[in-house]
């Protein structure tokens, strides 16, 4: 069972994980609880989704046009800042309905990169891993670029941190008090963005919005304040990945979908541990 914690000792692709467990949870847990306040699930799942597009985009033109500079999380980059921003302009000013637009980009985004991946000669077969990611390949250069969207997200979280929780939790009151909603609203699903890129690196496209919101749906049962929901939620999330990785190494199974299985089924035991303590509670 406890594996990889040896290969940990030995290897530094598991120490590299380790790494990228932690330095993801702590924007997972802020950015994360952001999204569940502010009920932007689906939204964040959008942008997820077109994160292949731009991931098979930057493949085909490193592979076919010779752009050696290019890389697939690069790529992903743009996609995901772009859905943001296309969204978010639609949320506020189309007349369009916001599910209809949101699916629109999502279907869009993920028929692009499925097409791209599968013109690119002879990479076909990363499509598996673009979807469910692999943090035992997590690299040296990717913790420097996670650490440093870490960085970015926490900073300007701690910067505008009243605002974005008057934005989540109060749009009117916020509106009275002369802040920029629909500013800020566009600079939360633009951290969102951000954070799907690097989560996508552990467990891929697919599973990322369950990693991003389990741990703060989870968190925001105990929590008695969003700062709270944020330091419980950044502690869950490390806490899943860490078992997630304990749990499949030795059976050698993705450990993306192993993390997720993992927080999943604590959130579901929480949650039936509920509604069977209100159900003994009313027939009291």
């Amino acid at each position: 069972m406890f594996e990889f914690w040896n290969a940990v000792a030995e290897q530094p692709l598991a120490r590299n994980a380790v790494l990228a467990s932690l330095l993801l949870s702590m924007t997972c847990g802020v950015v994360g609880s952001y999204v569940v306040v502010r009920r932007i699930t689906y939204i964040a799942a959008g942008v997820a989704h077109c994160v292949l597009g731009g991931m098979g985009a930057a493949r085909y033109l490193q592979t076919v046009h010779g752009w050696s500079f290019v890389h697939p999380i690069h790529g992903a980059l743009v996609a995901a800042l772009l859905a943001a921003a296309v969204i978010g302009w639609m949320s506020l000013t189309s007349r369009e309905r916001e599910d209809s637009a949101i699916s629109a980009v999502w279907s869009v985004g993920m028929a692009s990169g499925v097409l791209f991946i599968y013109a690119t000669p002879g990479y076909s077969q990363d499509l598996m891993g673009y979807l469910f990611g692999d943090i035992l390949l997590v690299t040296r250069q990717h913790l420097y670029l996670i650490a440093g969207l870490n960085v970015l997200l926490l900073v300007v979280v701690a910067r505008w941190y009243d605002a974005f929780q008057l934005v989540c939790f109060d749009e009117e009151f916020a509106r009275t008090r002369n802040v920029n909603v629909s500013g800020f609203y566009i600079l939360l699903l633009a951290l969102t963005a951000l954070t799907v890129v690097a989560l996508s690196v552990i467990v891929g496209i697919v599973l990322v919005i369950a990693l991003l919101t389990l741990p703060a749906a989870l968190a925001g049962r105990f929590a008695g304040s969003l700062a709270q929901m944020m330091v419980l939620a950044t502690i869950l999330c490390a806490l899943f990945c860490l078992a997630g990785l304990t749990f499949s190494y030795g059976p050698d199974l993705p450990a993306g979908p192993a993390i997720i299985v993992i927080g999943g089924g604590c959130y579901f035991v929480v949650a039936a541990a509920g509604y069977l303590r209100r159900h003994f509670q009313r027939t009291q």
